[in-house]
């Protein structure tokens, strides 16, 4: 049975497309035919076939062992590097979670593996009523949590799994991501998120470290 996972974030920068790929990668060294989908993104630029596409999708198509339509893994593309739902409004496009959904359910049908990576936080805005929350809740999957640990990480990552588990979703773990190289209180940090986040933490990512994934299976 196919099996997928949303890697959201604390906050933008924090490591998504990283782990998103990380992912990706671990399921396919497993045998499994594995795909990243990012169904919103930002600061794209045109490529060899005047596609507008950005870093975080190239990473993801990159780590993929099977391919698909460039619209199914990332259906929603905008030039600015800005917010999602500020880039569409500037595009004239009106995001539509069920076409994001659409795009997902040919993609499972393809892989064994859809790792769906998310923009910026949980609650960025994706049109004038709804954010990525609600795209979460539409596809229904298992939530896996990138924490950048940094000054405010801590309460970054209560509130988001808060807001997680207020939905009804499952938390399936979360990943400390090292991205301040100078940050003094990193083992104070994790132990502090360690004692009140009850979702296994899958890897610990010290700064430019290796993801070692734990505790995660299809």
């Amino acid at each position: 049975m196919a099996q997928s996972y949303f890697v959201i974030g604390t906050d933008t920068n924090v490591g998504k497309t990283y782990v998103a790929s990380a992912l990706v990668k671990y399921f396919a060294a497993q045998g499994l035919k594995a795909i990243g989908m990012k169904p919103v993104a930002s600061g794209c630029e045109l490529n060899e076939k005047n596609e507008l596409i950005n870093e975080d999708v190239t990473a993801l198509i990159s780590a993929s062992n099977i391919s698909a339509d460039l619209d199914l893994i990332n259906p929603y593309r905008f030039a600015p590097a800005i917010a999602p739902h500020i880039a569409a409004e500037q595009a004239g496009v009106q995001i539509d979670l069920n076409v994001i959904q659409q795009a997902y359910e040919q993609l499972i049908s393809l892989a064994d593996v859809v790792v769906v990576e998310g923009a910026g936080g949980f609650s960025v805005p994706l049109n004038k009523t709804q954010t990525l929350a609600d795209l979460a809740v539409l596809l229904n999957i298992p939530m896996i949590l990138v924490v950048g640990i940094r000054l405010g990480c801590i309460n970054h990552a209560l509130l988001t799994v808060e807001a997680i588990q207020a939905r009804g979703l499952k938390l399936a773990g979360w990943i400390a991501n090292e991205i301040e190289p100078n940050f003094a209180m990193f083992d104070e940090n994790l132990n502090s998120l360690q004692q009140r986040i009850a979702a296994p933490c899958l890897s610990v990512v010290r700064w430019q470290g290796q993801l070692d994934i734990r505790h995660l299976t299809t």
